[in-house]
């Protein structure tokens, strides 16, 4: 019996102890935190054989590790309390210590948009980019597609050191000569607390969502005939880049955005894997742009860019609001919207006669002209009701009728599905002043069409004024050959910069309206849930589907020219980049139809016709861009936290204008009251390498209207030779602040041209002022 009681006791004893542990650790769990700690590399004591020892030793226990880093940032992340982080960042070694946060996606005929045609020009002079490997950060991918066939392929590049991960539905079997690696990173979204709902996500780099099998096809799909959309945008679909390898990288987890310490172990890979390219439609989207040092998409991408891969991201959605545009590190290539020269057009036909013009991709049953009571639930006053939101559309007002919804606040779709769930039979999605003009197709789930802020006015007006409206909706397919195009997108993220306004972005614009490409079959075109439909392809809009038309691009270019740096890409993209649209008129903005400007397209719209021989270029070295950090006041401790290495900056501070970046931003001072002071002047350095003909000599071209503005360069001609090919020359923009008027966007543009009599070298000149510190 003693024993028995004993034996009882100390089980007692054991489960008591069992539970406090686990109590301890449920607890941790509940009150932690995914943090991500930036570790100065060079302190680690020698008596730790890996940087793993020394972590798991002296910084967090190995079960609170979720990811290493070591090649484009050096560190870790861990899920930790407040209480450990606060005393963990004392320790000399740590050099910075940010929470993890959570990114957002940026959500046929586009190649020959962008000036690719078949057997000739930069597809023939590449082979379509065989040998580049372009790695996508993004939602994962549908390997089964044609898009992403092996067929007559070479063998994998014999640099490629990267791999295919097993997971749900996916093995090493689904990768082959295109798709030749595939990884997904969750440690950071399963960290951060979020529910992983395994039936309708895949644990693997299989996509769920269909972005990333969106954005993988347009930068490198191969050639899939007879590819549409339900019909619309049939033909031939194709990457930019159409023989270049893939590899993703799964970062981005359905309805759960994308965490930053699974981007930067992402970053981490993609740099040893041997890719030459990433292309990242992945940014902010809380409207604050965080310092470079505190910005793992900034620290991870400088990694990259340092060691030659040349990375592409998207801009954001947030346009046309000034100062939207996300990504703005330097070295980074930032890429807003356009259209391309193809629509989907339908009609609204309302009871008086009038036709609305407007887009749509619905496919299903038309209403064959038949005329339907029409409504606008916003009359009641009530903001959710006017923006179709869910479960706010009463039923007896909505059954049998065409249904009015309002822009904005959620998903576009998402408002077809309540007007349909409420017994409706079509909508008119009715754009806000703040998407004005701009309209882009979606593939609704019943017949719907997408107007302008003026007609959704009009059909409201009708509908108040008469006393049976009624309407109708007519759909007119694919048309090609529209003008004018490219055409700035309402939604492309707009500048200035709000870090450093002295660099210019976005860079450039890229087609972002109405894309075809693959797309997954876990789910239908339209995204919802409810949509039981399946489609090979679907057509997207965003600066999501502009950002790998320019990774394509990079690759191809990339291909031509292997010693090209990151920054040399950028340039001739840049400096060959059109500003005009098919009409030969300035591109207009679609939110206003007014002439669009550099803050909203960068240096213009990509033309690949001519990138591939761009003349001059304007390079940047890792040490330029360190210059660039001393100069925006980074101390060498932060600036240890983007480039892994200490440096110091010189005594006298450079000037950030002088980064040999392919445009000018000059900020002047304010004007003073005090008199002789009204001229304000900014000078820029910059330095060309001819890449064209050895012998050669360029002249420049300044184009400036604006009134009280003076631009000089020195000088005024430049001549290269076999041993000569790089030459500096002198800018100087000098403002009248008497004089100058600055327009709406609180600046004022003009150009500078290097040019050959065969090469036009082009950048864009914008002029502001700001109130002196």
């Amino acid at each position: 019996m003693e024993k028995i009681g004993r034996s009882r006791l100390l089980s007692c004893t054991f489960f008591i102890i069992l539970f406090g542990l686990l109590f301890q650790v449920t607890a941790h769990y509940h009150t932690s935190k995914t943090f991500i700690f930036r570790i100065d590399s060079e302190s680690k004591p020698s008596v730790f054989p890996t940087h793993y020892h020394w972590y798991t030793s002296h910084f967090v226990h190995p079960t609170h590790l979720l990811h290493l880093y070591d090649t484009v940032f050096h560190g870790f992340s861990a899920l930790l309390t407040h209480q450990q982080v606060a005393s963990l960042a004392q320790q000399p070694s740590v050099l910075a210590v940010f929470e993890d946060r959570r990114r957002h996606l940026h959500t046929t005929r586009s190649p020959q948009f962008l000036g690719l045609r078949n057997r000739r020009g930069l597809w023939s002079e590449t082979d379509y980019g065989s040998d580049v490997i372009i790695g996508v950060f993004d939602t994962g991918i549908w390997p089964e597609r044609r898009s992403f066939s092996d067929s007559n392929l070479g063998p994998i590049p014999s640099r490629w050191k990267g791999g295919c991960d097993t997971g749900v539905r996916f093995t090493p079997n689904n990768c082959n000569r295109k798709l030749i690696g595939a990884r997904f990173f969750s440690k950071g979204h399963e960290a951060s607390g979020t529910v992983f709902n395994d039936t309708v996500e895949f644990l693997s780099p299989r996509d769920a969502d269909g972005h990333g099998t969106h954005t993988a096809s347009t930068a490198a799909g191969r050639y899939v005939f007879e590819a549409s959309m339900a019909g619309y945008a049939s033909g031939v679909a194709k990457g930019v880049a159409p023989k270049a390898r893939l590899a993703m990288y799964k970062v981005c987890w359905k309805n759960s955005g994308c965490f930053d310490s699974d981007i930067l172990a992402a970053f981490d890979a993609a740099v040893n894997d041997g890719v030459d390219v990433i292309s990242m439609s992945i940014g902010g989207g809380d409207g604050i742009s965080s310092p470079y040092y505190l910005d793992p998409i900034a620290i991870g991408s400088y990694g990259a860019v340092s060691r030659g891969v040349f990375v592409s991201s998207s801009g954001g959605n947030d346009g046309p609001s000034g100062m939207s545009v996300t990504n703005l590190a330097p070295w980074l290539t930032t890429v807003g919207a356009g259209t391309i020269d193809r629509d989907f057009p339908a009609e609204v036909v309302l009871g008086n006669g009038r036709r609305l013009s407007g887009v749509s991709l619905y496919s299903g049953v038309p209403l064959k002209g038949r005329m339907f009571p029409l409504i606008y639930p916003g009359k009641s006053g009530v903001l959710t009701d006017s923006l179709c939101m869910e479960n706010s559309l009463d039923p007896d007002l909505v059954k049998g009728k065409i249904v009015v919804c309002d822009r904005g606040s959620n998903p576009r779709v998402a408002k077809g599905l309540e007007v349909k769930k409420a017994g409706g039979v079509g909508m008119i999605l009715a754009n806000g002043i703040s998407n004005g003009e701009g309209l882009v197709g979606d593939a609704h789930l019943l017949p719907a069409c997408a107007v302008g802020a003026n007609l959704g006015d009009e059909i409201k007006a009708y509908i108040s004024s008469s006393e049976n409206p009624r309407a109708t909706i007519d759909f007119k397919g694919t048309v090609v050959g529209i003008k004018p195009a490219p055409v700035v997108a309402s939604f492309s993220a707009r500048g200035p910069n709000a870090l450093s306004s002295e660099i210019l972005k976005p860079d450039l614009t890229a087609p972002g309206v109405n894309i075809l490409a693959a797309w997954t079959d876990a789910v239908g075109p339209s995204g919802l849930e409810s949509d039981t439909r399946r489609s090979e392809f679907n057509i997207l809009s965003g600066t999501s589907m502009a950002c790998p038309h320019v990774s394509g691009a990079a690759a191809l270019l990339k291909s031509a020219h292997p010693d090209w740096s990151p920054a040399a890409i950028r340039s001739a993209m840049m400096t060959t980049a059109t500003v005009r649209d098919n009409t030969n008129r300035q591109m207009v903005d679609q939110a206003t139809g007014n002439a669009s400007t550099p803050y909203d397209f960068g240096a213009g719209h990509i033309n690949l016709a001519h990138a591939i021989d761009p003349g001059l270029l304007y390079d940047i070295t890792n040490d330029d861009y360190v210059m660039f950090l001393c100069a925006i006041g980074y101390r060498p401790r932060l600036i240890q936290v983007i480039t892994r290495s200490p440096h110091k900056c010189p005594r006298r501070r450079p000037l950030p204008e002088n980064l040999n970046y392919p445009s000018f931003v000059a900020v002047l001072p304010a004007s003073s009251s005090s008199r002789g002071l009204s001229l304000r002047s900014k000078t820029f350095f910059r330095t060309v390498t001819n890449v064209g003909e050895p012998n050669s000599m360029y002249w420049v071209r300044v184009e400036m209207q604006a009134e009280g503005v003076k631009v000089t360069v020195r000088p005024s001609r430049l001549v290269f030779s076999e041993a000569v090919k790089k030459r500096s020359f002198v800018v100087t923009v000098t403002g009248d602040a008497g004089n100058l008027v600055l327009g709406e966007a609180g600046a004022v543009f003009g150009s500078l041209s290097w040019t050959d009599g065969k090469h036009v070298v082009r950048s864009p000149i914008v002029v502001t002022q700001a109130q002196p510190l």
